[in-house]
C-alpha cells in the first residue's frame, strides 16, 4: 500500500512543486498539499516495515525541503531549486536518484 500512495502522491507533487517553481502557485498552497499529504499518510496502515524504495525516499526528501524552506529560500536558492528539479525529474522517471536525498517515512 505505500507504494501505491508513493506513486499517486509523486504525480501531484510533481505537478504542485511545478506550478510552484514557476510562479503559478503560491507558497501556501504548496504548504496545504504538504500538511494533506501528511494527514493521509497518517491515516494509513503502514505498520509494514517494508524497505524504502529510492522513488520513496526521493518523494519524502522533497517533503522535508517544501517544509523546511521558507518561500523566500524555495524561489531564490540555485542550489535547493537545482536539487529540487533534480528530484522531479526522478519522480517523473528521467535520471537516477540523487545521492544527496535522505527522505524518511514521517
Amino acid at each position: 500500500m505505500p507504494d501505491q500512495f508513493i506513486e499517486q502522491k509523486s504525480q501531484q507533487l510533481i505537478f504542485y512543486i511545478s506550478r510552484y517553481l514557476r510562479g503559478r502557485l503560491p507558497h501556501s498552497e504548496l504548504h496545504l498539499f504538504v500538511w494533506d499529504t501528511l494527514e493521509e499518510w497518517a491515516h494509513l496502515n503502514h505498520t509494514v516495515h517494508l524497505p524504502y524504495t529510492n522513488r520513496e525516499r526521493v518523494f519524502w526528501h522533497l517533503i522535508h525541503q517544501l517544509e523546511c524552506w521558507p518561500d523566500a529560500t524555495l524561489r531564490e536558492s540555485k542550489t535547493l531549486r537545482r536539487n529540487i528539479q533534480d528530484c522531479i525529474c526522478y519522480l517523473k522517471g528521467r535520471g537516477i536518484a540523487p545521492l544527496d536525498c535522505v527522505g524518511v517515512r514521517p
